[in-house]
């Protein structure tokens, strides 16, 4: 039973886990929205649903939702396709196909989405987004397509060494990432503040004590950032690539959303993510984000463990992280207004480059060769083409991945005492195999009587079950039996 002493003790842990999880979550809110090439102040408006409103809903207990970096690169693309105005429809109508999908109970389906496919989908993500933030963190534009940003690279070099402000810029971004790279290896009394909020802090200090003319974030207001969709917003949805932006922005969400989940279940001994529900309440918070014209919302893994690190016990400590980021939204609006773009370009940078799965490519290609390269092809083709034809693809490879190493067939041939032979088929039989299959009937010599034994056949597809009969008849009385499990 617990006590008012355990319960005020508990209290204390959520507040004080609701400031850490507010100043890590402060400077990525801004850096994804100037990334998303919309106003930092939808990044703010994002977490803050995402603080109130997700942190309350039922499903998980601790993990925080927000603004993610998983969908910068998508919402970058929505936006200068699409415009700023649809973005909100199309957050919107996102949101309630999660509602749906969670109504439906398809929770937990999500799960089953191979992980490479997810790994891939990050991976991908986190390419695209590095060497796009190279070029915002020289104060340059950078290009439209993944591939272009890649092979743009020395160009981009070459433009930062000739012109001073942008080596200034560059230079600042590069010591934002040295700080995030570096602060682990720090005291952990020093530690206690988050490394994004530090790196930022710090850039920010050096770029006003030195007067640095480096570009930085443009203030225009919360209230004057919010933008409700209208009709022609809802109009442009009608097109095929509306259509594939909602649907990747559901699945991207929700995929990444349940997988956070997944982690942060292991991270604590409490109790576990009703994912229907976790569903559900991501739907209605990307709603509501949708309708006040503001960025998609995800769990993001960042946040959540630094909400379970800090001692989190409730979902308190989620809902008041909102509210600090209401407090600061309407107390200090002109504080966001002095930060360096380069240094919120540094900590997208380094973001990026923990969703690329470096480390374990080269384990997983020694132990599932299948697995790497579904991981590699999906990162390669959203970085070459784009994030839906990506995950499409990647999609695609695990479930050709899967039947190809379910259908497994053996032939064996055992020659009787009266000069027949048995040919035995088992495992699965499908049209995957049906070449390796159409091998070992043929070398069956043309002059011996045949029996065909099925019974060991698991599996036998149209392809396979057509191709036997059509070899039984040309056999013609050569074949005694044709029998099937």
């Amino acid at each position: 039973m617990s006590t008012p002493l355990s319960n005020t003790s508990g209290v204390r842990r959520d507040v004080l886990a609701s400031l850490v999880v507010f100043l890590v979550a402060l400077p990525l809110c801004v850096g994804v929205a100037v990334a998303s090439g919309v106003p930092a102040e939808l990044g703010l408006i994002t977490g803050i649903v995402g603080g109130l409103v997700v942190g309350a809903l039922p499903g998980s207990s601790l993990q925080v939702s927000g603004p993610a970096a998983g969908l910068t690169v998508l919402v970058h693309e929505a936006v200068q396709t699409f415009g700023l105005a649809a973005l909100g429809a199309l957050v919107l109508v996102s949101g309630l196909i999660q509602i749906g999908l969670g109504a439906l109970r398809f929770g937990r389906v999500f799960r089953a989405i191979s992980v490479s496919v997810v790994h891939g989908m990050l991976a991908g993500i986190g390419l695209v987004l590095i060497f796009g933030q190279l070029y915002t963190m020289a104060g340059l534009e950078q290009p439209r397509s993944g591939f272009e940003k890649i092979i743009g690279v020395p160009g981009l070099v070459a433009d930062v060494l000739a012109s001073g402000q942008a080596l200034t810029a560059a230079a600042l971004g590069l010591g934002t990432i040295a700080v995030l790279v570096l602060w682990k290896k720090l005291p952990a009394r020093v530690q206690v503040l988050p490394a994004p909020l530090a790196a930022v802090a710090l850039a920010t200090a050096v770029a006003a004590a030195g007067g640095l003319s480096v570009p930085r974030v443009e203030v225009q207001g919360l209230l004057s950032a919010v933008q409700p969709p209208g009709t022609s917003a809802f109009a442009a949805l009608a097109s095929l690539a509306a259509v594939g932006t909602v649907l990747a922005f559901a699945l991207i969400a929700s995929a990444e959303s349940l997988f956070s989940a997944a982690a942060v279940d292991r991270m604590h001994d409490g109790k576990g993510t009703e994912y229907d529900k976790e569903l559900m309440a991501q739907g209605v918070g990307n709603t509501l984000c949708g309708a006040l014209g503001a960025l998609p919302l995800t769990a993001v893994i960042v946040r959540s463990s630094a909400n379970v690190q800090a001692g989190a016990r409730t979902k308190l400590s989620r809902i008041l992280h909102g509210l600090w980021l209401v407090l600061f939204a309407a107390l200090l609006p002109a504080a966001i207004g002095i930060i360096p773009l380069a240094a919120l370009a540094g900590v997208l940078i380094h973001a990026g480059c923990k969703l690329v799965p470096a480390g374990e490519l080269r384990p997983l290609w020694r132990r599932h060769r299948g697995e790497a390269l579904v991981l590699a092809a999906t990162a390669l083709a959203i970085v070459a083409v784009g994030m839906f034809e990506g995950v499409l693809l990647g999609l695609l490879l695990a479930v050709v991945k899967c039947a190809w190493e379910t259908s497994q067939v053996q032939v064996g041939v055992h020659e009787l005492t009266d000069g027949r032979l048995i040919v035995s088929i088992t495992g699965s039989a499908t049209f995957l195999r049906l070449p390796r299959l159409l091998e070992a009937l043929e070398a069956i010599p043309q002059d011996r009587p045949v029996e065909l034994d099925l019974t060991g056949v698991r599996h036998l597809d149209h392809a396979c079950a057509t191709t036997l009969d059509t070899w039984a008849q040309r056999r013609g009385t050569s074949v005694a039996t044709l029998t099937s499990a």
